[in-house]
């Protein structure tokens, strides 16, 4: 009874009889459809079609769970078992729904050639595993069935995502990560890179000190990236701009907030004044330079125009913050 429970009451395989594999493939087929279907829905905004793609899929799951009940009627009637993949050990999950929604268009293609992939090695592994004919041919039969849907997948892909069409998917996918995360990333990157160099720079020259100065480094870098990513947040919902979840976009600029400021704030917890000064000017360097290729990479903005704008301005803020803590 402990063996049981501690592998969560599911069944071996090898006690299911042929007319619950079958079953099991039957409700396997549905739920795979399903899926499809709930990918559709979700990509059809954005994603048109990619959309058709799973639509189709769908279509050929139902097609396959149609010739299995089939199958099943011929063989043992019409009253089928209840008998899903949860309940069986070792056979290939499926994620919930919640854990599907927020997945990328990549991350479903991905997920979908995993479904079928998956369903394949299952039936084919059983089928290496079992000495009755019946169940063997049965298992045999699925496999193949089963690597006859990622050939159609490919198929359909062909069909409904010609490279122009794939070319604008992949292009909107783009733009949507860059609206979510290189955008508010990049801001919050800059605000606490440049930002926090006038106090930091104050403290250390005013203080000497460099635990002082750490900790007034620390607490601009955190302060600055709640501020930032509770701006973020609050400032747009993504519904009408398209921007995408506010959740996303505020913790991408909270977070890249903080790791901006802490990134010269940190070479103070070494004792030595001049070798964390030093040390925290040397990562200011990179620090701005990193942002000025950011911006040419994500935003298109001309490599020596962001250098300009991002190097000079934070050297100025730098030396500002030097002259401020000598006064």
């Amino acid at each position: 009874m402990f063996s049981l429970f501690q592998r969560g009451g599911k069944r071996p395989f090898d006690t299911l009889s042929e007319q619950e594999i079958l079953a099991l493939a039957i409700s396997s087929e549905e739920d795979d459809a399903r899926i499809y279907l709930a990918y559709a829905d979700q990509l059809r905004a954005a994603y048109p079609q990619s959309a058709k793609v799973f639509e189709d899929m769908a279509e050929v799951e139902h097609t396959h769970r149609n010739m299995l009940i089939e199958m099943h009627r011929d063989r043992f009637g019409e009253r089928i078992p209840l008998i899903r993949r949860e309940h069986v050990r070792g056979f290939y999950d499926r994620k919930p729904d919640w854990l599907r929604k927020n997945l990328s268009l990549e991350q479903i293609r991905e997920e979908a050639m995993q479904m079928e992939e998956g369903a394949y090695r299952f039936y084919h592994e059983a089928a290496q595993h079992t000495s009755d004919a019946g169940i063997r041919k049965l298992l045999g039969d699925l496999a193949m069935a089963e690597q006859g849907h990622e050939e159609i997948a490919t198929m359909l892909g062909d069909r409904h995502l010609p490279e122009d069409a794939r070319e604008t998917e992949d292009e909107t996918k783009k733009r949507q990560f860059i609206l979510t995360y290189v955008q508010p990333g990049l801001a919050g990157l800059m605000d606490g890179s440049v930002s926090t160099l006038a106090p930091i720079f104050a403290a250390a020259f005013a203080t000497g000190d460099t635990w002082s100065t750490f900790l007034i480094g620390l607490s601009a870098s955190v302060g600055a990236g709640i501020s930032m990513g509770f701006t973020e947040a609050a400032h747009d919902d993504g519904k009408l701009s398209g921007r995408g979840s506010p959740l996303k976009r505020g913790l991408a600029s909270g977070i890249m907030t903080t790791v901006g400021g802490l990134g010269h704030a940190l070479p103070y917890l070494i004792p030595h004044f001049w070798t964390a000064t030093i040390t925290a000017i040397v990562i200011v360097f990179f620090e701005l330079w990193a942002i000025a290729f950011i911006q040419n990479r994500y935003m298109e903005t001309p490599f020596w125009r962001a250098a300009m704008q991002v190097v000079l301005g934070g050297s100025l803020v730098l030396a500002a913050g030097v002259l401020i803590g000598q006064g």
